[in-house]
Parts: structure tokens; sequence; C-alpha cells
């Protein structure tokens, strides 16, 4: 399996006129932007889904969908990854086991996502809602933890500062540190790469949690426990079925991550002051 790109082409320059108090520069100035492109996803030679996402990362993604999808069942079904650029886009081609490519046949399902659209084309509602398995209880996190792991999250964001237009999500251990996180113009899409990236890593999701810069929502609970993290926090609210999912999943759900500020919504026994 090759290595992750940590670059590919994930910004642009531009040049831009500003406006401040009202009144339009005469001059431009040098800006980046955020690169957006069409991702398409095949699994033994058989395409699946097409999303636009960040050029970036791109390995870290396909595994990623493909567990959070339920597509297979540990980074261990994947026999390959090549990523093979196109005049119109950029194609990742999979090899996975037989029996998963069997699996995804009997529930296919063709796919064509909008920007951070992690739902565009599922054909029936049980694809959609359906059941994951609850997560393992894992330790208790203390509340400032999480709150320095926002935090770190937010020191980290590189191409957010540079372009203003992209998503995080993070994983952080039990002492809030961020160890690994992914950004992309997609929040769906950010989660998806930080899913495949624990796997790839092989790090004991169990006992951290995973931090994104967005809402909660179902989608996002649900890839969460995908990957088997009990505790996921996001900077804004999360939506009432996400709240239930993540009653229903043993998962751990925050929001309003703000300064020193927080809202436990579901499975608070989790935080400890």
């Amino acid at each position: 399996m090759s290595q992750p790109a940590k670059d590919r082409h994930d910004s642009i320059p531009a040049q831009v006129t500003r406006i401040r108090a009202g009144a339009v520069a005469s001059t431009t100035e040098a800006d980046h932007l955020a690169e957006e492109t069409p991702v398409a996803l095949e699994y033994n030679g058989i395409s699946h889904a097409t999303m636009l996402a960040t050029p970036a990362d791109l390995e870290d993604f396909a595994l990623g969908f493909s567990l959070s999808e339920g597509i297979i069942d540990s980074a261990a079904d994947v026999r390959g990854i090549d990523v093979a650029p196109q005049c119109d886009g950029i194609v990742v081609q999979l090899e996975i086991s037989s029996a998963c490519e069997a699996r995804l046949k009997s529930r296919r399902r063709a796919m064509a996502g909008r920007t951070g659209c992690g739902l565009c084309g599922v054909e029936t509602l049980p694809e959609v809602l359906r059941p994951v398995p609850p997560v393992a209880a894992g330790a208790p996190l203390r509340a400032q933890a999480v709150l320095a792991a926002m935090r770190d999250m937010r020191a980290r964001q590189r191409l957010h500062d540079l372009t203003g237009a992209t998503h995080a999500a993070g994983w952080a251990g039990a002492d809030g540190t961020i160890a690994l996180l992914r950004e992309d113009v997609g929040r769906h899409n950010a989660l998806d790469k930080l899913v495949g990236a624990l796997a790839r890593h092989g790090l004991a999701a169990a006992s951290g949690m995973v931090l994104v810069s967005s809402r909660a929502s179902f989608e996002m609970v649900q890839k969460t426990a995908a990957a088997g993290v009990p505790v996921l926090a996001a900077v804004s609210a999360p939506t009432a079925l996400a709240v239930r999912l993540a009653q229903e999943a043993n998962i751990t759900l925050l929001g309003f991550l703000r300064n020193d500020d927080a809202t436990l919504y579901a499975h608070p026994e989790r935080i400890l002051s």
C-alpha cells in the first residue's frame, strides 16, 4: 500500500482584491485557495462513488471511507491502493478482498456527492440509517483534556490558516494532544481521512477522542462509531438524530466547544471534571 501524499496540490496561489471599511482596494494581494477536485473511488475496477475533495491524503481518505461505509471490515481487507490522476479529476483504485467485493455488489449504490455531502445518492433509507455496533466504553477523559485537544487542533490547521476554506478532523489521546489531523473542504471527507489514518497508523483509537471543526451530524457520529472511538467533540451543535445515534452507539457527544466551555449531549459519565 502506497504512503499517503501529504501535500498533493491542496491549495493554489491567487490574486484577490480586498474590500476594507467599505472601500475597494486599488491593488491586488496574494492569497491562497483550497483546491477542490472530483475524486472517484473504484473497488476492484468497479466505480462506486465520486466526491469533491481536497486532493491530499487520498489513500487515507479511500481507506477511511471504505471503513466508515462498511465496505471493508479492517485495513487488512485492502490489498492495494493506487492514486491515478486524470484530466478531469483523480481516480483512487482499491483492490479489496473477494468477500468484501461480493458484499459491496449486493448493496451497491451510485453516489455523486457535492462538497461535504456524505449521503447524496444513497438509494434506500436502511443504507442511511444502517446500525453500528456499540463502541467499547474506554477510560474516562478529563474535560480539560477535551478542551485542550480542540485548541490544539485549531492551532494545527495549516490549510485552514492558509485558505480559510477547510474543515479539520483530529484524534487526540487522553492527555489532549492531537496525534493525527486531516483537513478537507468537506467535513465528512476530513473525518474519513482521519479514520483511514487511524487504521493506517494502528493507533488504539478507543483510548482517545475525535474532534471536528464542524457541527456533529448523524453521519459524523456514524463514522466515529465505525472507527471505534468513544468520544466525539464538535465545534458546533449536533442534530437530534446524531444525539440519538450517540446514545445508542455508546458515544460521548460534545458540542459547542468554545474556549473553556462545551455542552454534553450523550453519555456525559465518560467526562470528568
